[in-house]
């Protein structure tokens, strides 16, 4: 299975957000924290992910006569290269966006699920906005987001520290030269 089928998959998708911050899950942990998805289903994907060379096993052990692996997400597989990205057909992009926004939708819905969920002391934010850029300017943008993305990344799992899911998105929501929106005509 190749880097794209592997990531681009909701419950996969779900099964590498647990996994960051360099943190260590068996399979049964998995399932605790991934609490609407089937057992089988969560053991089926950790198999997938560890194939794929995604997950990798950090130590195993023996319980109760049967050998229990832990696993770590390699980061260097964690990311599609340029070269795939670019020969995405817009199916592909269709498939990978709705396994986002599935596993997105997943995650928020097991946080609303937890006891003493509390979006406003939580700090939880879900904005959308239009922001008029030119291709410099879009390339700075996101080249400044993925900076400070990256500053943070490397975090670990620390006292005062619990991990936050953050998501970005970026496209056009109209053709490049369109300016005539919001009740703006361009004089025709």
């Amino acid at each position: 299975m190749d880097i794209l089928d592997l990531l681009l998959h909701p419950v996969r998708l779900r099964i590498t957000h647990a996994m960051s911050g360099e943190r260590t899950c068996s399979a049964a942990e998995l399932c605790a924290v991934l609490p609407d998805v089937p057992k089988t289903t969560v053991y089926r994907h950790v198999g997938l992910l560890a194939e794929g060379g995604v997950l990798e096993v950090a130590d195993e052990t023996r319980v109760r006569g049967a050998v229990e692996r832990r696993y770590r997400l390699r980061r260097d597989r964690m990311t599609v290269e340029p070269e795939a990205g670019a020969s995405m057909s817009l199916d592909d992009h269709r498939r990978g966006f709705a396994s986002a926004m599935a596993a997105l939708l997943a995650e928020f819905n097991t946080y609303l699920d937890r006891p003493g969920a509390d979006p406003f002391a939580d700090s939880v934010g879900y904005r959308q906005g239009t922001l008029w850029l030119s291709p410099d300017e879009l390339a700075e943008m996101i080249s400044e987001w993925r900076h400070s993305y990256a500053s943070r990344a490397a975090n670990g799992p620390a006292p005062g520290r619990s991990p936050h899911l953050v998501s970005a998105i970026f496209f056009p929501t109209q053709k490049h030269g369109d300016t005539a929106t919001n009740g703006e005509s361009d004089g025709k």
